[in-house]
């Protein structure tokens, strides 16, 4: 019987343990620092709200979901129960974190895996980048993928490209929601009502994404069907490229990069 934890329930770590808590085979245990919310959440999810100690002493299968500057303190902190415990499944999601760091921070017989979730999560349309650590098994990727499938596209990717998967697909999010926005104010700025052009905005981004996902076809090609010879479409694509558009997704997500590096260190 597998005894899944929780640490840290923030948006991420609320969100994995309402996918978590979907399998009603597997007992989970909450813990936040502040205590409230885990009893909470617990409530909402048949789960059982306990403190960080209790996880660490209980569970077999533990999700860190704290800052990169906390994670470290966490385990000292609780260093004597893992020196006694039996190999445990230990799950980051401390951006840029990397797993050789991890494993320093513990006893070398636990296992670990790092993740990086995105928000989408929530409406079970997200993406989880993972890496195995040297000592994770196969039967721990079993059960890692068995608890978080349910909630979108899970893509394992050697270490070194989680970085990079966190700034695209752990950051883009948000910079599809300020592309929403910007649709949505041209609409009002043309006499659409607030609602009626954030719909339109909306459906607009979630069919033109579906385009890709369903044809298989290069974003280029699709690009260049809406593109009829003189047309409007056209000419707001070349206002889009005078204005540095690409280029500024482009750096934007460089610069998430860096960062995510950055808190790692």
């Amino acid at each position: 019987m597998k005894t899944i934890g929780i640490i840290g329930l923030g948006n991420m770590g609320s969100v994995i343990a309402t996918i978590a808590a979907k399998h009603e085979t597997y007992p989970v245990l909450l813990a936040n620092r502040t205590h409230e919310k885990a009893v909470n959440l617990a409530e909402k999810l048949n789960a059982t709200a306990v403190t960080n100690r209790q996880v660490f002493e209980q569970a077999n299968v533990i999700f860190l979901g704290v800052k990169p500057n906390q994670i470290q303190e966490l385990l000292e902190e609780n260093k004597n129960i893992l020196e006694r415990r039996e190999s445990i499944l230990l799950i980051s999601i401390a951006a840029g974190v990397t797993l050789e760091q991890l494993e320093l921070m513990t006893d070398t017989r636990h296992r670990w895996i790092r993740m990086m979730p995105n928000t989408p999560l929530q409406v079970a349309e997200g993406v989880i980048s993972f890496s195995l650590g040297e000592k994770a098994t196969l039967q721990d990727k079993e059960v890692f993928l068995q608890l978080l499938q349910s909630g979108g596209t899970v893509i394992e990717l050697p270490e070194f490209q989680i970085d990079a998967a966190t700034a695209l697909a752990g950051c883009g999010p948000a910079f599809v929601y300020i592309f929403i926005e910007a649709l949505a104010e041209a609409g009002v700025s043309m006499g659409l009502s607030r609602e009626v052009a954030l719909q339109l905005a909306t459906q607009t981004v979630k069919g033109s994404a579906s385009m890709v996902g369903e044809t298989k076809e290069h974003p280029a090609i699709l690009k260049e069907k809406v593109c009829s010879p003189g047309g409007s479409t056209i000419a707001g694509v070349i206002s889009l490229e005078q204005t540095g558009f690409r280029s500024s997704v482009i750096e934007a997500t460089r610069c998430a990069k860096q960062r995510t590096e950055e808190l790692g260190r």
